[in-house]
């Protein structure tokens, strides 16, 4: 009984061995995805962020010289973009609210351009820059 044992047992030891195996090699892999996903993501929204910041202290300096009603109102729509962008947690990637306030920003930076006359998706004539999100 013992010599046969081996031998029906073997098909059940050798799974057991091969998932573990296998487990090791998938999380191995996986964290290494894991790791490009998200520097690659991370790039990607630091970008978008900071070219918002860019584009809002910008309009924000030339908007500085004139003192009428519209340009204040833009000028207060301009300084609540730029408080939600410093406020953003760049060092928290657990922070459960990223997505919300990231589409917050987004939203705050469309009323923005549609204040200044701007299209927030910076077409020029057909084409697309490479500034757009």
């Amino acid at each position: 009984a013992d010599l046969f044992d081996g031998i029906v047992m073997a098909e059940q030891r050798f799974h057991g061995q091969g998932y573990q195996e296998g487990l090791a090699e998938g999380s191995h892999a996986g964290m290494a995805e894991g790791r490009r996903y998200g520097a690659l993501h991370g790039a990607r929204m630091g970008s978008e962020i900071g070219c918002y910041l860019g584009f809002a202290l910008t309009w924000h300096c030339l908007l500085q010289k004139c003192t009428d009603e519209k340009n204040r109102k833009k000028i207060k729509a301009l300084d609540s973009l730029i408080g939600m962008i410093q406020k953003f947690p760049y060092e928290d990637p657990t922070y459960d609210k990223l997505q919300e306030d990231l589409e917050k920003i987004r939203g705050k930076f469309k009323q923005v351009c549609s204040m200044l006359n701007i299209q927030s998706d910076f077409r020029i004539g057909n084409e697309r820059s490479s500034l757009t999100f």
